[in-house]
This record gives C-alpha cells, sequence and structure tokens, in this order.
C-alpha cells in the first residue's frame, strides 16, 4: 500500500496556504502537497495523493473539467471538492463524476477534518479478498441517510441538520452514489440490510 499524503490544487494561494498549514498541523506524518493548477498538478512526479482536494475554479482546466485526468493518473486516490460553488447541479455533477465528498469553502473547519479523516481511516483498511465492499459514506451522509430512513424530506432534512436544501440534496445524491442505488427507497432498502440503518 501507497504512503499516504494529500494533496491540495487550489488557485488561491493565501486560501491553499491556510488549508497546507491547517494539514500539516492536524496529520504531521502526512506529507501535504499543494499545486496552483490541474496543469501543475499532473506534472508532479514523486506525488502519489491518497487524497485530493480540488477546487472548481481553476485557471486552465476546470476542476470538473480535470477529475477524470486525475483519475487516470492517480486511480486509487479520493477526490474531495471544495468550492464556494455549492450549487446542487455543481454538487451532482462532482458527485456523478467520481468525487467521494463536497466541502464548501464556508464550512467550519473541523468539517474538513471529520470528512479527511473518516477518508482516511477507510483507506487504512483494506478489505481482503473476495470480501464486500461497504459503502464509502462520509459522516454526513450518514446522517443524512439517518434521517432518510426515517422519512424525512430533503427540506426537512435540511432543518434538522442546518443545513440547505439544496446542500441535503448534494448529500443525498453523495450516498445514493457510494450505494450503488439511484433511488431514496433502494438506499433505505440497501442500508438496512448492511446494517447501517434500522
Amino acid at each position: 500500500m501507497a504512503p499516504e499524503a494529500i494533496l491540495i490544487i487550489d488557485d488561491h494561494a493565501l486560501f491553499r496556504s491556510g488549508i497546507v498549514s491547517m494539514l500539516s498541523t492536524a496529520f504531521d506524518t502526512i506529507p501535504i502537497f499543494d499545486s496552483p493548477s490541474l496543469h501543475d498538478a499532473l506534472t508532479l512526479v514523486a506525488v502519489v495523493p491518497t487524497i485530493i482536494l480540488l477546487d472548481i475554479q481553476l485557471p486552465g482546466i476546470s476542476g470538473l473539467e480535470g477529475m477524470g485526468l486525475l483519475r487516470q493518473r492517480w486511480p486509487a486516490a479520493r477526490i474531495v471538492i471544495v468550492s464556494a460553488l455549492d450549487l446542487p447541479n455543481t454538487v451532482d455533477t462532482a458527485v456523478a463524476q467520481g468525487a467521494c465528498a463536497f466541502l464548501s469553502k464556508a464550512d467550519r473547519p473541523d468539517r474538513m477534518m471529520t470528512v479527511l479523516r473518516e477518508i482516511l481511516h477507510q483507506s487504512a483498511v483494506a478489505p481482503p479478498v473476495g470480501t464486500i465492499l461497504w459503502p464509502s459514506l462520509t459522516p454526513r451522509q450518514a446522517e443524512v441517510l439517518s434521517l432518510v430512513g426515517r422519512g424525512l424530506s430533503n427540506k426537512m432534512i435540511g432543518r434538522r441538520l442546518g443545513l440547505s436544501e439544496h446542500t441535503v440534496r448534494g448529500h443525498v445524491q453523495g450516498l445514493l452514489a457510494a450505494l450503488g442505488v439511484t433511488r431514496r427507497s433502494e438506499a433505505v432498502f440497501k442500508a438496512q440490510q448492511l446494517g447501517l440503518i434500522r
């Protein structure tokens, strides 16, 4: 298994340096790399990231346009979108193209830490050959799934968790993709089978 590493791709130098500083303190044994553009990131030679924190608005190739290139270069990397553009269509597109999580730049730092720790934990646990792969849900997706299982609408879930309806919709799309289903009812049924919810 390759050693863990985190790669940040964001063209805003101040934001990027702040994230590097925060992650270097939180994950002092994990190398943190950063790049101002997707083109520059793809030229990095000695980097095999476990997690890629990817901005959408980048010079040249945008984050969404470049996700396929990143997956070709580092197929095992988990891509987390970090963007101020948390519109529902943007979240849906990112999830459809393989993002495992979507973080808003307005989120609190501890939210990012929780998501990254969860992803690193999942990456560190390699299941034996032939076992069922459990879905990789972020803590927030797990919360949303629990409320979906109780029959709550996106609007009601948003009120319960203090999130916008658009943000809840993005989390629902993410957990549907993680569970490999297309409808909420199928997600609830599969989650019950896996013991994720009662």
